[in-house]
């Protein structure tokens, strides 16, 4: 994740922005921001999103060093390797990470029963939910849905939401949509 601090640090300083300033703009304190800049914290994707929008850029502009590839193939074995582990808990994988502007982010996470520290997310855009395996909890606003494997959830992504894992582990599909950034 080094090199997603190195980008939004870059981005950050390439506006001449201070670290207050896009802090303010995307919700966190000073403080996280930091941390997510010198690579100490890995932020939830939610938390990125805000701060790609803080510093008017794309989601995948920050997470990815994307090149001009049309079509990107992803082996399984590649992004089960490649996994993160967020602060809030839950690993995840970015998927074609090598496509550039992309007008979606699509990304495989895993949760673990009782390793998830429960924090309502929000951030502009849309998204989708398919699990893969497992079964879980997931709230939406002031709703809660109990979805099984195969199941899919489609919901505006600035209403507060979040997950509950109801087996040992939940793998789950996520594909998110960012505001401003509309199909051609």
């Amino acid at each position: 994740m080094h090199g997603l601090a190195a980008r939004i640090r870059r981005t950050r300083r390439r506006l001449g922005w201070t670290l207050q300033f896009v802090a303010d703009r995307c919700g966190c304190t000073r403080s996280l921001l930091s941390k997510i800049e010198t690579g100490k914290v890995v932020p939830p994707v939610a938390t990125l999103m805000r701060i790609a929008s803080a510093l008017g850029v794309s989601a995948s502009a920050l997470l990815e060093q994307g090149t001009a590839a049309t079509t990107v193939l992803t082996r399984a074995k590649e992004f089960t390797e490649a996994s993160i582990r967020s602060e809030k808990g839950y690993r995840f994988a970015m998927l074609a990470a090598e496509r550039s502007d992309k007008l979606m982010q699509p990304i495989l996470f895993e949760a673990r029963r009782g390793e998830i520290t429960s924090q309502p997310l929000t951030h502009a855009g849309e998204e989708l939910v398919f699990v893969v395996q497992g079964r879980m909890k997931y709230r939406v606003g002031d709703v809660e849905y109990t979805l099984d494997e195969g199941d899919v959830l489609y919901f505006d992504a600035e209403q507060p939401h979040e997950l509950t894992p109801l087996t040992a582990r939940v793998r789950f599909l996520a594909v998110f949509t960012e505001a401003g950034h509309a199909p051609r």
